[in-house]
């Protein structure tokens, strides 16, 4: 028996920030012997026009459902399984069905062994659902898998799944509703050890939900000597002791949702924790007392949001000389409690926009209260493109010293540059298989990136 898992990406093209993908390593892990496994990740290369393989697995998120659901079409054959897993999918297990012959909804650890014992046997259901109560797979970093793939050299680690907070928008909740599960510290630490990048990226949603947890972690990072970043909650940049621990054990960075400016969008949002620290500017302030550098994410398009809201978080952003920034339109995701309300409200523009032939990357897919859905794509855009721009990334870079220490420098240049390339790359950009996109001009589409 021979099993193909690719890693979907949202459109034809490389990327160039693309990470080693953990869905490899895990499911290798949990394939018995003497199956053969081929891994392809149609983020950095190009997938082969056709696929001879009795299991094609795809995983892959939302914004890369269209594409996997043409390449389910595309690959399907009278003789193969198409097997579809991946964070969409155990959102929406219902309308994957009218793409794949089995679906795989959460967790891999206690669905993937069970699908290939009944594939052996020949005997597949169409379900298989995780009751997300199994121990973490272990990752390799330097598995087989990756070999000939060319990925940025950013080792990624997982130390818990799930999130204690309840954001309006996010889906994290609805894909782990249960209490926050972790990884035993040791297994953890032994894959930092293995890992041959000198930098790790903690991929947890959260990674300090339990601070004596993350104490002991960052005693046992410590004595490896790597540099490390990961994204916290709000209330974390207050906690003196564990900002201290997280910089001696060798954290350079982490990601912050700061999300809004205004007081009344966050309450919308649930945003309990920003509200709570009374004022920004105090907690960013302690971070960079403490020589952290910060990523931070904004969402625009709440009901308090107009026009002059764009120019107000760009400002901010470009006052407190954040390293990179994300500026997304609010896009509701499927299963979050932000899209059943605009839902009920009727404020989509789509029915479900991820497989809309008329989405375009960056567009607003639901009607603002007081911006027109065009004014928050175009304002999104604008704040991005100038955020990236050269002469905002030196400001940054010479603002303030905290970018100019030798190995800050590095990172900091590397990820404006791969950020300004990204941002250009998908704006406007279709999902899916271009070349099947009706009267989409592909030349025309270079032409105006360039």
């Amino acid at each position: 028996m021979k099993v193909t898992v690719i890693k979907v990406n949202m459109s034809e093209g490389k990327c160039n920030d693309a990470l080693k993908p953990l869905i490899f390593p895990i499911l290798a892990h949990l394939t018995p012997e003497g199956i053969e496994m081929e891994f392809l990740d149609d983020r950095v290369e190009k997938l082969p026009q056709t696929l001879t393989s009795d299991i094609i697995a795809l995983s892959f998120d939302t914004y890369a459902a269209r594409r996997a659901y043409q390449l389910a079409k595309k690959h399907k054959t009278e003789d193969n399984i198409i097997a579809l897993g991946g964070f969409h999918v155990s959102l929406l297990p219902e309308e994957a069905m009218a793409y794949g012959d089995v679906i795989i909804a959460g967790d891999a650890e206690d669905t993937w062994p069970r699908f290939i014992e009944d594939a052996i046997n020949g005997r597949v259901s169409s379900l298989y659902t995780s009751e997300q109560s199994s121990d973490f797979a272990p990752i390799d970093m330097e598995h087989p898998a990756f070999r000939g793939k060319r990925y940025k050299r950013i080792g990624q680690v997982q130390f818990s799944r799930g999130c204690r907070f309840c954001c309006d928008f996010c889906s994290i909740r609805a894909m782990y509703p249960g209490k926050v599960r972790r990884a035993e510290i040791g297994r953890v630490i032994e894959e930092v050890k293995a890992a041959k990048e000198k930098t790790i990226l903690f991929i947890d949603d959260n990674l300090l939900t339990d601070e004596e947890a993350a104490i002991s972690l960052c005693r046992e990072l410590k004595p490896l000597k790597k540099k490390w970043g990961c994204q916290i909650s709000m209330d974390a940049a207050l906690n003196d002791r564990l900002l201290a621990m997280m910089k001696e054990s060798g954290c350079i960075m982490v990601m912050m949702g700061f999300e809004s400016l205004n007081k009344k969008n966050l309450e919308q949002m649930n945003k309990s924790a920003n509200i709570a620290v009374g004022g920004y500017d105090r907690a960013i302030d302690n971070v960079y007392k403490h020589g952290l550098l910060i990523y931070a994410a904004f969402v625009l398009g709440y009901d308090q949001d107009t026009k002059e809201s764009f120019d107000e978080v760009l400002s901010f952003a470009m006052k407190h000389n954040f390293t990179v920034a994300n500026f997304n339109p609010l896009t509701p995701m499927p299963g979050t409690p932000l899209y059943k309300r605009l839902e009920q409200e009727g404020r989509l523009i789509y029915d479900k926009w991820w497989l809309s032939e008329v989405y375009r990357y960056g567009d607003a897919v639901f009607r603002p209260r007081q911006l027109s859905p065009e004014e928050l794509r175009d304002g999104c855009r604008s704040i991005r493109y100038r955020f990236y721009g050269a002469r905002s990334i030196l400001k940054r870079l010479f603002t303030g010293g905290i970018h100019l220490k030798p190995y800050s420098f590095f990172l900091f240049m590397a990820m404006n540059i791969i950020s300004n390339r990204e941002i250009h790359r998908k704006q406007g950009r279709p999902l899916g298989d271009m070349s099947n996109e009706a009267g989409f001009d592909k030349t025309q589409y270079r032409q105006e990136r360039a």
